[in-house]
């Protein structure tokens, strides 16, 4: 009897231990955002993104930060308002799925709008989007091939 309880008390603890993964989470375990990951770190905004949201992402690869010039980089980095203010261009308040995406102008958590297209695949402000609803357990990802950057 002891063993049976100490066994149930066990899987119910593994039950309860596995969770769904936030949008930084997912971000993390896709391996392509290492760039992304370094950034929210250095902008203190991975709390935000691992809040209860809901949130939609674009998220720029590792490929897509390095268009970027090094130095370029590196500098956006070390400038946490401007990395900030980058990075929270690159999420819309709510979870808006692939399906649901239109054509025309959204307010980011920036306080910008970006533009959306449709004609001739989907884009954010140029950049190409690659991979649609990678969903999370606080909004979902889409996977652009550019950093974009406020106007």
């Amino acid at each position: 009897m002891k063993k049976m309880v100490i066994a149930s008390v066990l899987a119910l603890g593994a039950a309860f231990s596995v969770q769904a993964k936030d949008i930084v989470d997912t971000a993390v375990g896709a391996g392509n955002f290492k760039t992304l990951a370094t950034a929210l770190t250095a902008a203190g905004l991975v709390d935000t993104l691992k809040g209860k949201g809901p949130f939609t992402v674009f998220a720029p690869t590792d490929a897509a930060f390095a268009k970027i010039p090094k130095a370029d980089l590196d500098a956006l980095l070390k400038d946490k308002a401007k990395l900030t203010a980058v990075l929270t261009y690159h999420v819309v308040a709510g979870k808006v799925m692939a399906a649901d995406v239109k054509a025309g102008k959204v307010k980011t958590v920036q306080g910008s709008e970006l533009t959306v297209t449709t004609a001739g695949g989907a884009m954010v402000d140029g950049a190409h989007i690659t991979s649609t609803d990678i969903v999370a357990d606080n909004g979902v990802i889409h996977v652009i091939d550019s950093v974009i950057m406020p106007k």
